[in-house]
């Protein structure tokens, strides 16, 4: 079948590829693995494409890309003693039905006499994405608002935008690399894991409670850990190493203090991620 003499099939592609291009408005193409970097000499970000996960019909990957200079540092999603974590704006994202932001395994930074939790190296934060469309590309835009620090902290902002459609994308590998850094969910008490939290206990009394935490690691590495309350308004210090655990294990105290006004620590959901070398586990568990 003709239109005016142009074959039928023709004026189709042209209309889908007119339709994908409207969606994805001028600042980012389906085609494309990056956008451009936004940002300046201290610190610059941009989106990167990933290939479509595996069996997973709808769900896209992708990362957010942060660049920092040598010397700067950014947050981890709880900063620790100080700090701010990144903030993510993805309303002005076309055909984006749900978003999750997954992190890599952090480290303890020192600041002005603080400990606080980050990356003071470039790093690529995965994303998960699924579309309300599945038969359209998505266009993900993203304001992203996070702290920089050097000797002084500034505030920095990017505004990003990418055209996700799931096919091939070069970035692959290097969004892989991002996603094997991520911790992967681990049981309490599983010790047959080369990095495993073997045992929770209560000590203290009531003005002064404090878990402490051991840690068993196969390989004798050293091993850092993080705690984070159920909700972006705890402060929960960070667990400081003390003597006492068994062999082949490393013990931590966690003071219980930092809960918001109103809150108690009975029965609160507290996260806790070890990290040890390139191994990384998180571990949920609640407070008696």
């Amino acid at each position: 079948m003709r239109l005016h003499g142009v074959p039928l099939r023709q004026v189709t592609a042209v209309w889908l590829l007119l339709a994908a291009a409207s969606l994805l408005g001028s600042e980012a193409c389906a085609a494309e693995d990056a956008s451009p970097w936004d940002g300046d000499a201290r610190s610059a970000v941009r989106l990167i494409a990933g290939t479509r996960m595996p069996g997973s019909g709808a769900s896209l990957r992708a990362g957010i890309e942060i660049k920092l200079k040598p010397g700067w540092h950014t947050y981890w999603r709880y900063p620790g003693d100080a700090g701010v974590p990144p903030h993510f704006d993805f309303s002005g994202s076309q055909n984006l039905n749900t978003i999750e932001v997954l992190w890599p395994a952090p480290r303890r930074l020192e600041e002005a006499g603080l400990s606080t939790i980050g990356y003071d190296h470039d790093l690529i934060l995965p994303l998960r994405l699924t579309p309300r469309d599945l038969h359209q590309p998505i266009a993900l835009r993203l304001k992203l608002a996070y702290a920089i620090c050097e000797k002084l902290c500034v505030p920095a902002e990017s505004s990003v935008a990418l055209g996700l459609a799931g096919g091939e994308s070069t970035q692959e590998p290097r969004l892989a690399a991002a996603e094997a850094q991520v911790p992967h969910k681990a049981t309490l008490g599983l010790v047959s894991a080369p990095l495993s939290i073997s045992k929770i206990s209560r000590e203290g009394d009531t003005d002064h409670p404090r878990m402490l935490i051991d840690v068993a690691v196969s390989t004798g590495k050293q091993v850092d850990l993080f705690a984070e309350g159920p909700t972006a308004e705890w402060a929960l210090p960070l667990p400081v190493p003390v003597a006492g655990a068994p062999r082949g294990q490393q013990r931590f105290a966690l003071e219980l203090d930092g809960a918001p006004p109103g809150a108690t620590f009975a029965g609160a959901l507290i996260n806790l991620t070890a990290v040890s070398g390139d191994d990384a586990i998180e571990v949920p568990f609640h407070l008696d």
